[in-house]
């Protein structure tokens, strides 16, 4: 059963800016799972690199918003200190069970005193979200069965919001050009990992892209240079397609939500959204 929580965290110090990096929220999340099952928080520090959770960047309410997408991206780089007192908050979806269960202890015994260290600052969690809000698109949980049961089996017009930068990996180099094959190819590998339910018949071919709004990003820090793109993009299927394919990409568009898409998503990249756009 995949899960989407928004933990909304006030920090106590201010937090420098080269300590808001993927890697740095990335080393967070391993401490949070440590603090309930050590071995767990090993285990995921050793893992590949298809790992069983997503996190994004975190977002303060100072983040500046773009205007012309319909959905805003999300900030993922930091010029300067997130100050003390900042609202901020930081989406984790788990794709697996057994680490959902593994962290339930955490969640349930929240302490919104207890300090977590992120570089040298301090925060605390303030609340955890984990079903949707009106104000938060990125809380939600679905098992993976309804996610298939409730997917459209007539819906042909499949609309998605990259909201961080996405890449994905072709041979040996990174394309960040959203093709069918590289977008819903990394939905499916990840449905069929961690899902247990099988989508037959499956096939990309009758999918084309039919609206672009998109442009690329730079992320570059002291160890490499990622680029990638963001903005939105419109797919339609297309052709004389059985309402069974039609529902099975459906289902991997609804999922995109809590597995994100391409590289780095452990590391803040790769978060996209499907968006409800009457055709």
């Amino acid at each position: 059963m995949p899960h989407s929580l928004v933990l909304n965290l006030l920090p106590q110090s201010p937090i420098p800016a080269q300590f808001l990096t993927g890697r740095h929220l990335h080393a967070l999340f391993l401490t949070l799972v440590s603090s309930v099952d050590q071995e767990l928080g090993n285990s995921l520090h050793k893992s590949g690199a298809d790992k069983a959770f997503t996190l994004s960047p975190l977002q303060s309410s100072r983040q500046i918003k773009r205007v012309g997408l319909q959905d805003s991206t999300l900030q993922w780089e930091h010029k300067t200190a997130i100050l003390a007192g900042t609202i901020c908050w930081w989406r984790i979806s788990l794709l697996d069970d057994t680490l959902f269960s593994k962290l339930t202890q955490l969640w349930l015994n929240l302490n919104p005193q207890h300090p977590w260290h992120l570089g040298s600052a301090d925060l605390h969690i303030t609340s955890i979200l984990g079903t949707p809000q009106s104000t938060q698109p990125w809380a939600n949980a679905s098992s993976y069965a309804q996610l298939y049961e409730q997917a459209s089996d007539s819906d042909r017009l499949i609309t998605f919001s990259f909201v961080t930068p996405t890449a994905f990996r072709q041979g040996e180099y990174d394309t960040a050009l959203p093709t069918r094959e590289c977008v819903f190819n990394s939905l499916l590998n990840r449905w069929n990992k961690y899902s247990g339910i099988e989508l037959s018949h499956f096939s990309i071919e009758s999918i084309f892209p039919s609206f672009f709004n998109i442009h690329t990003e730079i992320v570059a820090d002291s160890r490499s240079k990622f680029i990638g793109l963001t903005g939105e993009i419109s797919y339609r299927i297309l052709g004389d397609v059985s309402p069974e394919v039609i529902k099975n990409i459906n289902t991997l568009a609804d999922f995109a939500l809590y597995s994100g898409v391409g590289r780095k998503t452990p590391m803040g990249m790769g978060m996209v959204r499907r968006l409800h756009i009457k055709p």
